[in-house]
């Protein structure tokens, strides 16, 4: 890599990374506000909350990195041209292709950042911070093993083995304790479904410990009158927007081999997949502002165009991204259109100010 393709990467780079870094600022600024709203109820305070923005942190620069990189692009190339450190470049002998290759190499380093940010960081942090306000809302204490879920409900201890969404659970045990913490009952309920704001219990198997005598029973049904909120387990229900590209492989292999919808986990795993190539798509797409008639733009124009473009495209992903579970598109077309769209529009836009 020699010293001009170097700068060029650089520059790209440095540029995209103040992108996102201002974005992200604008995004968690928005989110206190509306966090606020939440403020004091449970033991959700203002230590609660911050924690909860610094966890989703990972995931909203992961969702704004393709903008960030447009915006940037933009920016910092235009700099560039206004300096006429382009017009030099070519001048020494630079070709555009050449230019345009170095700018599409910071792309890809970009992208393998944004890949193991998004495989790696993002969907634990994004799980933890739901988990965190979840359960600080609902003075409620939960965690998850491999033996299932469990709840604290004051002495009450609740293990989940299965929840299918957050008002249907199934396999569940629970444990009451007295006064002294010593075990009082022990039930175990086959399922449980949340109705008109209580939770009904099936094929229930309990044992009683009372004054050293141990009595067991069975029932058909009863009423659980529990403060178990069915939003703090919404933190536990597979949300593939929520999973790493390997984890949603294995729930998309699950799904199937059960004989239920994979559609949306699918379109999840191909936009996962697409991003790398979405954020090399926005610098491209920032090249004929900077190449051709937007290269004398001011800085203040340049940030009005990335940011609309931007803006523009996330909320066109996102709507498609719906269109498609609502009117079961192609899990690949659903998740691919919108960047093959924009990549299309880049490139014809580049081939007319190259010529």
């Amino acid at each position: 890599m020699n010293v001009l393709t170097r700068y060029i990467v650089t520059e790209v780079i440095k540029g995209s990374i103040v992108a996102v870094l201002v974005l992200l600022s604008l995004l968690t600024f928005f989110s206190f506000a509306d966090e606020l709203g939440d403020l004091g109820q449970g033991d959700y305070g203002l230590r609660e909350i911050f924690q909860y923005l610094i966890l989703a942190l990972p995931q909203g620069g992961y969702d704004l990195m393709p903008s960030a990189a447009l915006l940037g692009g933009i920016i910092v190339l235009g700099n560039l041209a206004n300096n006429r450190e382009l017009v030099a470049m070519q001048a020494a002998g630079v070709s555009r292709a050449r230019i345009i290759g170095s700018v599409l190499l910071g792309g890809l380093l970009l992208g393998a950042v944004a890949g193991l940010i998004g495989e790696y960081i993002a969907p634990a942090t994004e799980r933890a911070s739901q988990s965190l306000k979840s359960m600080a809302l609902k003075e409620q204490v939960a965690s998850q093993t491999k033996y299932g879920f469990w709840v604290r409900d004051g002495e009450v201890y609740i293990n989940i083995r299965r929840v299918t969404d957050q008002s249907h659970l199934g396999d569940i045990s629970i444990y009451e304790l007295d006064d002294r913490r010593g075990l009082q009952r022990a039930s175990h309920a086959r399922r449980a479904t949340y109705e008109q704001g209580s939770w009904n219990l099936a094929d229930i198997r309990s044992t009683r410990l009372r004054g050293g005598e141990v009595s067991a029973g069975e029932q058909a049904a009863e009423k659980w009158d529990s403060i178990l909120a069915p939003d703090l387990l919404q933190v536990f229900v597979f949300r593939p927007e929520n999973l790493s590209g390997s984890e949603l492989t294995r729930y998309i292999r699950y799904l199937q081999d059960n004989g239920q919808d994979d559609r949306s986990a699918s379109i999840s795993l191909w936009e996962r997949i697409v991003n790398p190539l979405l954020i090399l798509t926005m610098l491209l797409l920032s090249l004929p502002f900077v190449l051709g008639v937007g290269r004398d733009a001011s800085f203040g124009q340049r940030v009005v165009i990335g940011v609309t473009i931007g803006l523009g495209f996330y909320l066109f992903n996102r709507m498609f991204s719906h269109f498609g579970l609502i009117y079961q598109m192609d899990p690949v077309f659903a998740a691919t259109f919108p960047t093959a769209l924009v990549l299309c529009a880049a490139l014809l836009s580049l081939v007319r100010v190259v010529r």
